[in-house]
């Protein structure tokens, strides 16, 4: 089964606690403080790989948890790091997370990765937090959470050559005609449902991925039909084949039909437009004394377009067709923005602290430096609680919160704590 679209969640692993504890050994009644770091929560990677061909496992699994990193220990003896989480992609898949819509990651050569959940940093242990004026801590801190997001992951078919056209022009019949795909084949239209690639063997060893795409229609650019998930997949091909029915036997014409389909993908993406185009005039066993290869023939040779008479099914002219297209491929030279970064999307800087007034009155405080102190603090231990006090007062959070206009018990929010405020 093609499945080409998946929404998955992903969450990377929390770092492990950091260790209180102090040295017990014979001879030594007053031991310092050894505790261990916690080690580092494991990562979330997706990677890139040309043996998985579809999104069909994500239907069954959404669900990606790496795992925590382990605990310090005694003796300065540090946590275990956890194992990074990794899930393949076919090539092609691009990342998006879901709540921004930010394109993350675009996965198109085999073993590519990109981290999309950083695993939590690990809490120190006791010993970090000695002082000339504080020799036995007894706090350490907690492990950081990990990152999660939703994803929306979608598949762009990596081939050449697109074949594209209307629905039974004969894209599939050219695919079976020129390599071992064997799509459906019917008198009917949308035979086509999901893109099919074939490998097209020429002489000499040569050969090129070619995919049929289902077949457009008017308004696949507004998202008529599957428009948008035909479309999407013509964007990597290197050079595109638009296949047009000459006999006319269905009413159709192909001058009016080159003219909508290049407009629909003018209106998708620009860039689209650029794209080499030559087109395969099919059906010629069934002209009779139709006029319209000869129209046709006059009208591209306005537009500067190549035309290729063919007939899918006993392969009149495909031979001429495929050489050109080889041809094509071999002076085609990728333009620098169509080189795919390995991850596009790069997070903004944030303000240190963002105060907001939330629904029921609360002071919700947001910001990565407040929101990771409070995440590794232990408020059940009053060494810590009093230092997560003297980071807060250095943070000037008090100030901002009365510019904000807090009053004495009012709640503040932060992650997932509420403290009541008093001054």
């Amino acid at each position: 089964m093609f499945i080409d679209r998946a929404r998955i969640f992903v969450q990377s692993g929390r770092g492990g606690d950091g260790m209180s504890s102090f040295r017990h050994e014979k001879f030594v009644p007053k031991g310092g403080p050894n505790g261990g770091d916690g080690g580092q929560g494991g990562d979330v990677i997706l990677e890139a790989d040309s043996n998985v061909n579809t999104l069909v496992d994500f239907r069954f699994r959404r669900l990606f948890k790496a795992k925590p990193g382990g605990k310090g220990q005694g003796s300065n003896k540090y946590g275990r790091d956890a194992e990074d989480l990794i899930i393949t992609v076919p090539l092609g898949t691009v990342i998006k997370d879901e709540a921004s819509g930010k394109i993350m990651a675009d996965l198109s050569r085999d073993g590519q990765q990109a981290v999309i959940a950083k695993g939590g940093r690990g809490g120190r242990g006791n010993w970090h937090f000695r002082t000339s004026a504080n020799r036995t801590p007894t706090f350490a801190e907690l492990g950081e959470p990990g990152e999660e997001r939703w994803l929306r992951l979608e598949l762009k078919v990596l081939a050449d050559v697109g074949l594209l056209g209307y629905p039974s022009v004969g894209k599939s019949s050219i695919l079976r005609q020129v390599s071992a795909a064997e799509p459906e084949v019917a008198a009917y239209h949308f035979t086509t449902l999901n893109p099919i690639l074939g490998v097209v063997g020429l002489s000499d060893q040569r050969s090129f991925v070619m995919a049929d795409i289902p077949g457009l229609i008017d308004g696949a650019s507004e998202g008529v039909g599957l428009g948008h998930d035909f479309l999407r997949h013509i964007e990597r091909t290197k050079i595109l084949v638009h296949v047009l029915d000459v006999s006319g036997l269905e009413g159709r014409d192909p001058i009016e039909d080159y003219e909508k389909i290049n407009a629909e993908l003018v209106k998708y993406n620009e860039k689209l437009s650029h794209k080499k185009q030559i087109v395969a005039a099919n059906k010629i066993d069934l002209l009779g004394n139709s006029d319209n290869l000869e129209r046709l023939q006059a009208y591209m040779d306005t537009r500067d377009v190549e035309l290729y008479p063919i007939c899918a099914v006993n392969g009149t002219g495909m031979d001429a067709l495929l050489e050109r297209v080889w041809t094509l491929l071999t002076e085609y030279e990728e333009e620098p923005d169509e080189i795919d970064e390995e991850v596009v999307y790069k997070a903004v800087d944030k303000p240190d602290f963002e105060i907001k007034r939330d629904d029921d009155g609360a002071f919700v405080i947001t910001g990565p430096r407040v929101e990771r102190l409070v995440a590794m603090t232990n408020f059940d231990d009053d060494q810590s609680l009093r230092r997560f006090q003297r980071i807060w007062r250095y943070m000037e959070l008090d100030k901002l919160l009365q510019e904000k206009g807090i009053q004495e018990g009012n709640t503040v929010r932060i992650y997932s704590k509420e403290f009541e405020y008093r001054k």
